[in-house]
């Protein structure tokens, strides 16, 4: 990525847009896209509209017989069963089921992920979240990479303004020192962010170009390890749990992004990028606020996309490979 690229380019969408919106008058018929987390929440609107659009859509699901019934009545759907993010060997398992069923990946959404969660360990004592939105996608991800080159693929990697919280604490990944919910969440963001640059820089000799995104706010399952009251006082929701946040979006309206990062001709060229609104975001100001927008400068910075993904590989045992 060039830095100069990093700055929104006009696309004709904003904050209000819908994924029916973004990818009107696109025929995905015959490519195949994978969506991480796409039975639930912003995943699952992911799912309907690439489906509804003619793609074939496989989806890894921890819960196949929940995925099953949230996704009935869409077809061109195939629901790889049991796959758990925080359990490697779940991963891989699960790349090699995906391969048994397609010989190309065009489209890899990665929409699954955990938020504020209470400390957990996992493994040999890895921080939850990490491992889930950071490990997880990872080892996936570099699995197909194979897949992801012959249908030459966009992938798009689900990141967050809760970035602002943290860069890579490069010496205490796991928090050890101390557990911060917000700040361990903001961690495993960047991380999402920095290897899709990464991703982007490895893969686009391939024709496999990667993006990073925020959906907005939007209040969906990704909130239930938050007590209601603790929503409340962050003015999300009242008590009885309707939304109340004047900026929050719907799960249309949040997805749509992510959709418009996977098909839109604008982007062609382009990878490595940050995006939220359905558009470049500008680079923040390293003192501004999270509300503000935009990017951190530490998120796109190439020589921590390079570390942490050489860490990464040593720590999930997982590298590229054609």
């Amino acid at each position: 990525m060039a830095i100069n690229e990093q700055k929104p380019l006009g696309s004709g969408f904003s904050a209000s847009t819908n994924a029916t919106e973004a990818i009107a008058g696109h025929d995905l018929s015959g490519q195949t896209a994978v969506v991480t987390g796409g039975y639930s929440g912003l995943g699952l609107e992911t799912t309907r509209t690439l489906a509804g659009s003619g793609a074939h859509v496989i989806v890894p699901a921890r819960r196949g017989s929940t995925a099953r019934r949230e996704l009935t009545g869409v077809g061109g759907v195939t629901v790889i069963d049991d796959v758990d993010l925080s359990d490697l060997d779940s991963v891989s398992q699960a790349a090699s089921e995906i391969a048994a069923v397609a010989n190309r990946i065009d489209l890899l959404i990665a929409a699954a992920g955990v938020m504020a969660t209470p400390q957990q360990r996992i493994g040999p004592g890895w921080d939850y979240q990490l491992s889930v939105n950071h490990f997880g996608h990872f080892a996936l991800i570099v699995r197909l990479f194979r897949l992801l080159v012959r249908g030459e693929a966009r992938v798009v990697v689900y990141s967050s303004a809760g970035h602002h919280t943290s860069d890579i604490r490069w010496d205490d990944l796991h928090f050890l020192n101390g557990y911060d919910k917000w700040a361990a969440y903001g961690q495993s963001k960047t991380a999402n962010m920095l290897f899709a640059l990464q991703l982007d820089k490895l893969g686009s000799a391939h024709g496999v170009r990667s993006f990073a995104l925020h959906p907005g706010k939007i209040i969906t399952g990704l909130q239930r390890n938050m007590p209601v009251s603790e929503q409340v006082d962050l003015g999300w929701i009242d008590d009885a749990g309707n939304v109340t946040g004047d900026d929050f979006k719907t799960p249309s309206q949040g997805a749509a992004t992510g959709i418009w990062a996977a098909t839109s001709p604008l982007l062609d060229g382009l990878g490595g990028l940050y995006l939220e609104d359905c558009d470049i975001a500008p680079i923040a100001d390293p003192d501004g606020s999270m509300d503000a927008g935009g990017v951190q400068p530490y998120a796109i910075d190439q020589s921590s996309a390079d570390r942490l993904w050489e860490l990464t590989s040593a720590i999930t045992a997982t590298s590229l490979s054609l």
